[in-house]
């Protein structure tokens, strides 16, 4: 059986601030296993971004607040360790690729250079032997003339180029959770294309456990494994990618669904979008955060907040529509049909 290396149970995360404390991250609880690739997704101001650094324990304090829950790598948990306990377990045994590249790399140092310092930091091998790492490192990546390259600047380098240096160097200590923040959201869909196959690529070859954040569930139907969909600071809904494709049961995955472009590039259909805003985490509305934008709240969403309904042994939901005495409602036909759509065309190019 596949050993659980990470476990996250009713993490809570708040933010100080002039006009009140921030829920940031309200009770997450996920596990990830070896080799696995976990997609947690939802919109800007949902806490994925937040959930990340906080297992990086990169959460600024103040005016963050680790306000309750465990974050357990490996059985050890890490949100009662000193900063200098931490600053060995990041690079080596989690590591992290950020969205933008250019901020990621340090402008003035050449791009060998940032990745033989994070092999020296962890391993205690001469300087020749991590340069000789550096170069095969980048030559995993996929970056042409790896000796050449390893003395450039990454000015000299593409977008999609210095995001392949960012693997390399998230890689250079070979730990065993990558943490990829947004990734390709600042590069053109080919490259982004080739950036995923990437690091589908590089986890077959490491088994590497992979948290891959993102706004789109589109980017992670051919890449992971299972999906966390985050609303409001909570996960609202988990599963396997077939059971959040195939069968999701929370109207906000519905609504991430229904936002797909339409890959068949029916100029008909009307692109349809959630309608609202999310709530303000400092005054949180009663009941369900998302009864102001579901259109198929209930009188008990707008009481009583759900809890997470078991759907299958796989599969978990937080919504009142799962309670048996919930009206049935299925999937609206225009979002099941732009899903259709999009899995038919991802499976002729994936």
């Amino acid at each position: 059986m596949t050993r659980k290396l990470l476990e996250v149970n009713d993490l809570k995360i708040h933010f100080k601030t002039y006009a009140g404390v921030v829920q940031a991250v309200r009770g997450v609880s996920f596990d990830l296993y070896e080799g696995e690739t976990l997609a947690i997704v939802g919109e800007s101001g949902s806490g994925k971004s937040v959930t990340s650094n906080a297992i990086m324990k990169l959460i600024p304090q103040p005016p963050g607040i680790y306000a309750g829950g465990e974050i357990k790598l490996e059985g050890r948990n890490l949100l009662p360790l000193s900063e200098k306990q931490m600053s060995k377990i990041r690079g080596n045994e989690i590591a992290m690729i950020f969205q933008d590249p250019m901020t990621a790399l340090n402008p003035t140092m050449r791009i060998g250079r940032q990745i033989t310092e994070v092999i020296l930091k962890h391993q205690k091998i001469p300087a020749a032997e991590a340069r000789e790492r550096a170069v095969k490192l980048l030559n995993l990546v996929g970056i042409p003339m790896p000796e050449k390259r390893f003395k450039q600047y990454p000015y000299e380098f593409s977008g999609g180029m210095r995001q392949r240096v960012v693997i390399a160097i998230a890689l250079a200590a070979d730990p065993k959770l990558l943490i990829a923040d947004e990734p390709t959201t600042a590069l053109d869909v080919t490259i982004q294309a080739q950036i995923l196959e990437l690091m589908k690529d590089i986890q077959k070859k490491r088994k590497t456990s992979i948290i891959f954040i993102t706004h789109d569930l589109g980017v992670v139907a051919n890449v992971a494994d299972r999906v966390a969909v985050m609303y409001a600071g909570q996960i609202v809904e988990y599963g396997t990618v077939n059971d959040i494709f195939y069968n999701p049961k929370h109207p906000y995955t519905w609504g991430l669904l229904g936002s797909m472009p339409d890959l068949r590039n029916n100029v008909n259909e009307e692109l349809r979008t959630i309608p609202g805003s999310p709530p303000d985490l400092i005054h949180l509305p009663k009941g369900d955060a998302f009864a102001p934008r579901n259109e198929f709240a209930m009188a008990i969403d707008y009481e009583e907040e759900p809890p997470m309904f078991q759907v299958s042994e796989t599969h978990f939901a937080k919504t009142w529509l799962l309670h048996p005495d919930a009206p049935k409602i299925d999937i609206p036909e225009a979002i099941s049909r732009r899903i259709e759509g999009y899995l038919k065309e991802a499976q002729v190019n994936g």
